[in-house]
């Protein structure tokens, strides 16, 4: 970015440096507004992605507790079994 050195013989030098220093000031607040924005949004995705993973544990619990108190099938374990008639 080239400026016009400010010199006794150019006093427009400062207002144009002035006018640049607010377009970089303006351009950074505008930026800054952005991620603000960004970040907000960011945060409420992860807000409903904790939800739906605690969600997701709570239903996980409760299948392998269904799972762990099941009872036992009809089908007998192999040393249960009394063996075949041949023996």
């Amino acid at each position: 970015m080239a400026t016009t050195p400010i010199t006794a013989d150019n006093p427009s030098g400062t207002h144009q440096a002035m006018e640049a220093l607010e377009q970089r000031i303006e351009a950074l607040e505008a930026k800054n507004a952005f991620q603000e924005d960004l970040i907000e949004q960011l945060n409420q995705e992860i807000t409903i992605h904790q939800a739906a993973i605690a969600e997701m544990k709570e239903h996980l619990h409760l299948v392998a507790q269904r799972v762990k108190d099941m009872a036992p099938s009809n089908v007998m374990k192999a040393e249960d079994e009394p063996p075949p008639p041949h023996y």
